[in-house]
């Protein structure tokens, strides 16, 4: 897949702003500051396709890239607690309605910061990716912050943490020197592939 080529299509704040699905998605779900805008940059090569900002709780839009034959779907960041109840559930039935709106959803990279144990909404997202059927990986994300004998703990800590979560692929993620960057590609081409082959267009007569 040419990654490389990517571009902002458009970002959507109500279900019914929402582009038609006609492509692949991927998707890309985390907390709010843990990289995902960071990771969709390294992933094309690219420094600012996706905006980054050092100010958590700032995209509360669904953000649509387009790639050939595909999109990368990037979801407003959950958990942080500044934002009003009246925004936090706004933007949880933005993501629920998103999810629930039967698009070609491939797959669904969850990120989670390394350094730290998931959240409870972490967890939540988590089980309920699993329990929907969709296919998913967890991106440990800002790996070349841990020193290797942190980084073996913290590996050995998630297991535990995410033994709820049977068969899932773990992929340490680093926006700085492009960790797991190569292996998140393959996962996304492959995926975009698969659900190319399954798919058929409803007929429309």
């Amino acid at each position: 897949m040419r990654f490389d080529l990517a571009q902002f299509e458009l970002a959507a704040a109500m279900l019914p702003q929402l582009p038609p699905s006609s492509d692949a998605e991927i998707v890309f779900s985390g907390r709010s500051n843990v990289g995902k805008s960071s990771l969709i940059n390294k992933l094309c090569n690219r420094k600012a396709l996706a905006r980054v900002s050092n100010t958590p709780g700032k995209t509360a839009t669904i953000n649509f890239y387009q790639l050939p034959g595909a999109h990368l779907v990037d979801l407003p960041g959950y958990g942080y607690a500044k934002v009003s109840q009246g925004e936090k559930r706004r933007w949880a039935n933005l993501i629920e309605g998103y999810f629930e709106s039967g698009r070609r959803i491939a797959l669904v990279i969850q990120l989670i910061d390394m350094r730290h144990p998931p959240t409870a909404d972490d967890l939540g997202m988590l089980q309920y990716l699993a329990h929907s059927d969709f296919r998913f990986i967890v991106a440990l994300t800002k790996s070349d912050k841990l020193k290797p004998m942190q980084r073996k703990k913290r590996m050995e800590e998630i297991e535990q943490e995410l033994s709820m979560i049977e068969g899932v692929a773990y992929v340490p993620f680093s926006s700085l020197n492009g960790e797991g960057a190569a292996e998140v590609r393959d996962w996304i081409s492959k995926a975009v592939e698969e659900e190319n082959r399954l798919w058929q267009p409803q007929d429309t007569q």
